[in-house]
């Protein structure tokens, strides 16, 4: 696979990894630690993509290295940022934005 478009579905593998736990964060407040976790829908859907991201990502890495697509899976610290904001009100400051910049230029770095 050309390595922009492995960049690109790894990316995507860390956008459903970051929706996955912000379905863990919605499943929190009701969360109890028996097995009565496992009827909570929140919880469930959070796992389900987690997991899909973690078979998707081992699936990308039969195509590319890993010293260079695990570093994209940093991009969901920015997801959940992103996310975290808009679905749950939480607030982003400027260290917050200058993490982003800092992420972001990792990754470049390391995938030039």
């Amino acid at each position: 696979m050309e390595k922009y478009i492995l960049i690109l579905f790894v990316a995507f593998c860390a956008f459903l990894g970051a929706v996955g736990q912000i379905f863990f964060k919605l499943g929190a407040p009701s969360a109890k630690l028996d097995l009565s976790i496992l009827t909570n829908y929140h919880i469930l859907l959070g796992l389900f993509l987690y997991a899909l991201a973690t078979v998707l990502f081992i699936f990308a890495l039969k195509f590319g290295e890993v010293s260079l697509l695990y570093p994209v899976i940093a991009t969901s610290y920015i997801w959940v940022m992103i996310f975290a904001t808009v679905f749950l009100g939480e607030k982003i400051n400027m260290f917050n934005w200058f993490g982003v910049f800092l992420i972001l230029s990792g990754i470049y770095f390391i995938v030039r």
